[in-house]
């Protein structure tokens, strides 16, 4: 009896041990399909998104097979380690760098009259929201181009104050669940079209085509309403920055991009614009209400250093025209002034004027000693435009420039992919401003064969690259019906105006703060090693993903191409920015513009509604 109760217990005794055996090999199978699904699936080829894969499974550029499986979205939500709260409602138009009542709670000083509080004033680092902004209520996946130049949702901005207000100037008309756009204006009450060509007639183009050949490619269109003078100049392959600030009529941008018309938030303050020197062939001031004449006319002195060498300025106003005392006092100031800066009157009819810029120094140096405006000295960089205060001054040429007489630009479309003479200020040759252009051509052929399952039923239309270097993503979509903010960060801003000089548009830009536009204003984000330089420079990367939902428009994409680490660092926060409606992940074909080891992460934000939750 003894020797059986030995053997019972014996035998329980290496059962708990068979059962602690078997227990610590699942235990360490499980742990291994941990490791195996943490860090090797991010560093293969993965594609996962709400409904469907490539039929075939297979890549369509690079030919590796395609993970969606269960396990990869299990891995997903393990990487979700981050919540991002929602902001409230009425923040659904915040603007967090133009924020006025920022203004008032930080008690800035700041000038009423010379336009500071239109300024950019970004909140700190402890008051900054940090949350996602929601979309109005009843917002709709925007009405898409070309329809929407004429037509955009009410809902996605139920402001319906300018078209009272313009009424009778033909801005917008409200037409039920719709608010239409006539393409009139505060001065073309018949429509931009007819405007434009009757500006084309006053300067004698062929054809009466205001492109000149392709020898006006970029405008620059201040005070510009609802943008339908840039929205019409489309057609004639002229490329117009509309300009306005975001004061009483606070929408009118917001419209512009909502319509899918390259514009943007700015004043004429106290600040330079955030472009280059020589950047435009023509400034448009169509009553927008702005006293060139103030502080020795710095604001005209502001568009002499980025229009270039014979580039126009369109002024329509009563000032041009009206016979009372005050307008003709004001056309004599102004006169005075311009001759002094040596612009000389080209046409004048009815309620238009057209001055041009000289073409070199000649003018400027057989003026009197002391005349006013005086000349920039030597070490005044023009160029320079990221917070920097206007100058009193004339931007004289370049010894080249004065000699050339003109730009040197070639015209559109040829200058597009012809090398730019400012080329040489960085020691590019044209070998490789050629290879850049043609990586870039090849680089988006890639992103947009790989984006192809979900680009089916969305087509973008409002672009911004975030770090545009020489301008190449821009120029490879020129072909597609799109334009894009070419972005040039603060690190490199002076690049920006080879992009201008290629006959496309762009801003400086600091990434470690919030961007002058409306929320839901693009399409598409792109972002070429962005994330590295932010956190090189001690910035958020959370900041920036924020920001970059804020300006994104629901069903929009994101792609980051950055070093594999920010990528997989960037997984944790795709479920809860909701941007993993599609999600795409690939190791990118190897190119002279690669550094070291590159990811792309394409991304698509989800459409959703306040009160929603993650899932």
């Amino acid at each position: 009896m003894k020797h059986r109760i030995e053997s019972i217990r014996h035998n329980r005794q290496s059962s708990t041990i068979t059962k602690h055996v078997l227990l610590g090999l699942i235990l360490f199978l499980g742990l291994f399909c941990l490791y195996f699904g943490y860090f090797v699936i991010p560093n293969s080829p993965t594609l996962y998104h709400n409904h469907s894969v490539v039929d075939n499974g297979v890549d369509p550029v690079v030919g590796s097979i395609l993970i969606n499986q269960d396990s990869f979205n299990h891995k997903l939500h393990l990487q979700h380690l981050h919540s991002i709260p929602i902001c409230d409602i009425k923040l659904s138009e915040l603007i967090p760098c133009l924020d006025r009542n920022l203004i008032y709670q930080l008690r800035l000083k700041v000038n009423l009259t010379l336009m500071e509080h239109y300024e950019r004033h970004c909140p700190p680092h402890g008051r900054r929201y940090n949350c996602l902004i929601p979309p109005p209520n009843g917002y709709k996946i925007p009405v898409r181009w070309p329809a929407s130049r004429d037509e955009v949702w009410k809902a996605n901005i139920p402001h319906t104050h300018l078209a009272q207000e313009k009424s009778d100037q033909h801005w917008m008309v409200v037409n039920g669940e719709k608010i239409n756009f006539p393409g009139g204006g505060t001065h073309f009450h018949d429509g931009a079209d007819k405007y434009i060509i009757a500006l084309a007639r006053m300067l004698k183009f062929p054809s009466e085509k205001l492109s000149n050949g392709g020898n006006i490619r970029t405008v620059l269109d201040v005070g510009c309403g609802v943008a339908s003078f840039g929205a019409y100049l489309l057609s004639h392959d002229i490329m117009a920055m509309s300009l306005a600030p975001n004061d009483v009529h606070e929408n009118q941008i917001q419209f512009a991009l909502e319509r899918g018309i390259p514009s943007t938030l700015g004043v004429l303050g106290t600040k330079r614009l955030p472009y280059p020197s020589r950047s435009f062939e023509l400034a448009h001031c169509s009553r927008c209400r702005i006293d060139w004449l103030q502080r020795d006319g710095i604001l005209l002195l502001e568009l002499d250093r980025i229009l270039r060498p014979g580039g126009y300025f369109v002024y329509s106003s009563p000032e041009a025209y009206a016979q009372d005392s005050e307008n003709r006092r004001i056309w004599n100031s102004m006169y005075s002034l311009l001759r002094r800066m040596c612009w000389r009157v080209v046409s004048k009819k009815d309620q238009s004027v057209i001055w041009a810029k000289p073409l070199s120094n000649s003018c400027y140096l057989k003026r009197e000693p002391g005349t006013r405006p005086p000349l920039c000295s030597v070490d005044d960089s023009p160029d320079e435009s990221w917070n920097i205060s206007m100058k009193t001054c004339i931007t004289p040429y370049s010894a080249k420039m004065h000699k050339g007489k003109g730009s040197g630009l070639l015209p559109w479309p040829q200058r597009l992919t012809a090398s730019p003479p400012r080329l040489e200020d960085f020691g590019i040759s044209v070998e490789e401003f050629q290879a850049d252009t043609s990586t870039w051509s090849f680089r988006v052929s890639e992103y947009w064969n790989l984006m192809r399952p979900a680009l089916q039923k969305y087509t973008p239309r409002n672009v911004m690259d975030m770090n545009s270097n020489l301008g190449g993503f821009s120029a490879a979509l020129n072909d597609k019906e799109v334009w894009v903010m070419n972005v040039a960060p603060i690190h490199s801003a002076s690049k920006l105006k080879i992009i201008y000089d290629r006959g496309l548009i762009g801003t400086v830009h600091d990434w470690c703060e919030a961007f002058s536009t409306y929320p839901r204003t693009y399409d598409l984000l792109h972002a070429w090693a962005v994330f590295s330089d932010i956190l090189e420079r001690g910035c958020s990367s959370e900041d920036l993903l924020i920001e970059m939902d804020r300006i994104l428009r629901p069903e929009g994409f994101v792609i980051i191409r950055d070093h594999p680490s920010v990528i997989n660092y960037l997984h944790k926060y795709l479920i809860a920015l909701r941007w993993d409606g599609w999600v795409l992940e690939v190791e990118p074909t190897v190119d002279i513009l690669s550094s070291n080891e590159e990811r792309l992460l394409i991304a698509r934000k989800k459409l959703w509604r306040y009160g929603d939750t993650a899932s």
